[in-house]
């Protein structure tokens, strides 16, 4: 039984890099994706800033459709970055999201989501999650992955700035 959820998981895997591994445009973070750099808890302690390379922003609105592994029908993604933060908005499945940025690399940005609008755990459609992300000129790649009631469950598509 669980052979087959591997062979699934990796396929799926595989799938996320071949759509995004050919990343020709690299990006770091951008000057407007900046982040308060206070820790949580009312710590003194600051984090110490990320080196950044020069490379196109992934600030904007991008939309585009996710596909879901092991699903027929894709989903609609709207996707909103900028200074103040990123938000998520699934219109297909009514839901709505706020994205944290946790790292990102010279050709990658990473984020959490938290659903705020038809959360999984409140009898909507969308659960929690990460996404990586990586621009292609005008083009977003998303590799989206959660894991629910121990189900993993990944999605992957490309948006187009809006």
């Amino acid at each position: 039984m669980l052979k087959p959820l591997r062979v699934c998981v990796s396929v799926a895997t595989l799938g996320i890099l071949a759509v995004i591994a050919p990343a020709s445009a690299q990006f770091p973070p951008g000057p407007d994706d900046a982040t308060d750099p206070a820790q949580p808890g009312g710590s003194k302690a600051k984090r110490a800033a990320a080196p950044q390379a020069a490379g196109p922003s992934i600030n904007g609105s991008w939309s585009g459709q996710l596909k879901q592994v092991g699903s027929e029908a894709p989903y609609g993604l709207e996707l909103t970055i900028n200074a103040n933060g990123a938000q998520t908005k699934y219109p297909d499945l009514d839901c709505t999201g706020k994205l944290t940025r946790v790292g990102s690399s010279k050709s990658y940005a990473f984020f959490v989501e938290v659903i705020t609008k038809g959360q999984v755990d409140k009898g909507g459609r969308c659960p929690d999650g990460t996404i990586t992300m990586a621009r292609q000129g005008d083009e977003l790649a998303v590799g989206w992955f959660a894991s629910v009631q121990g189900n993993t469950i990944v999605a992957y598509g490309m948006l187009r700035k809006k």
